[in-house]
């Protein structure tokens, strides 16, 4: 039997809407500007027993200062370190950076951390590199599951053994595509992008939430995670609740 975990990508509604209503969220002020270490710990004593937190990287791990993500956080970085931020180098900054994440994540109780990398995060000789030594240099992961999702032009075979390397999960939009790496576990995140569709903005449709429910029963997964991350994740995270409890599917064929 498939599990199925449904939850959004941000807080949506209130806390309370949210606490009373889904158990699984993903922390996307981490990616940003991430939140104190106590208000993270409120955040757990708040939230059930039973809900659960991901947590996003923090951008300073996997985007350059160019990024307007970083305008958008209001992050300012002197000319003379843009380098030295991003694109997973081995840098003093971002092993900062990922010392702020996994505070976060500690305090949250969170198992999973997400690393969503930029389109301009290509597959190259000098990223792979950076990939392997900033994994490598993660100690004492436990049993903490790490999750790539990868928007640059990367090969599906590639992609692959660099997951299985570095004990990587593949995360994909799974209206865009299927995730590369042969686990147990997988990691849906949707945008709200079928094909032809503008990115986020864009409610699924019930014909839509029947292919996913049926994706997840028949990708030979035991566990999947489902985030949405659109404009309307929290409506349609609670529709597809609605249909992967009463177990609907299109037929197979």
């Amino acid at each position: 039997m498939v599990k199925v975990k449904v939850g959004i990508c941000g807080f949506a509604r209130s806390q309370d809407i949210i606490f009373t209503n889904l158990r699984l969220l993903e922390v996307q002020t981490t990616f940003y500007r991430p939140m104190k270490k106590s208000t993270a710990e409120k955040w757990r004593m708040r939230a059930p027993k039973d809900f659960e937190f991901t947590v996003k990287a923090w951008q300073l791990i996997t985007h350059e200062p160019t990024s307007p993500t970083y305008r958008k956080a209001k992050l300012k970085i002197a000319e003379n370190e843009v380098d030295k931020y991003g694109f997973f180098r081995s840098t003093d900054k971002v092993f900062e950076a990922w010392g702020v994440t996994n505070e976060i994540r500690k305090a949250l109780d969170a198992e999973i951390v997400v690393f969503q990398c930029p389109a301009s995060f290509k597959e190259s000789e000098e990223n792979i590199n950076n990939m392997r030594d900033f994994f490598r240099s993660i100690n004492n992961r436990g049993d903490i599951k790490l999750v790539w999702e990868q928007r640059g032009d990367w090969s599906k075979n590639t992609i692959g053994k660099i997951c299985v390397e570095l004990d990587l999960i593949h995360c994909v939009d799974p209206f865009a595509g299927d995730p590369v790496t042969q686990t147990n576990f997988a990691y849906f995140r949707l945008h709200g992008s079928p094909p032809g569709k503008r990115m986020y903005r864009y409610t699924y449709t019930e014909e839509n939430l029947k292919k996913l429910y049926e994706k997840c029963m028949n990708m030979n997964f035991s566990e999947v995670y489902v985030l949405f991350n659109n404009d309307t994740m929290y409506e349609d995270a609670l529709r597809f609740m609605k249909k992967k409890a009463s177990g609907e599917s299109l037929p197979k064929g």
